[in-house]
């Protein structure tokens, strides 16, 4: 029997949404709370108001796109001020 191809569709990988590679991880809002030093509750407030990048929803589950957040935080980062 020939070996099958682990990205075929009978071998259960689904293809949903282009822009998600396998090797793409997601955070929790507990796990991103954690990296970003702040509480879950303080999380969930940015995914209210949109400020919060790499967000998806699954039903009532959060989950943020780490590649994506570290890279809205990285574009963020400012020289600090100079006395």
């Amino acid at each position: 029997m020939p070996a099958q191809d682990p990205t075929s569709p009978a071998a259960g990988a689904s293809r949903i949404g282009t822009d998600v590679s396998p090797s793409t991880v997601f955070l929790t809002v507990a796990e991103t709370a954690e990296m970003l030093r702040t509480t879950p509750k303080a999380i969930y407030s940015l995914v209210e108001r949109g400020q919060l990048a790499g967000t998806v929803r699954i039903g009532r589950r959060v989950l943020v796109r780490r590649d994506v957040l570290l890279t809205a935080l990285d574009g963020k980062t400012a020289a600090s001020p100079s006395r």
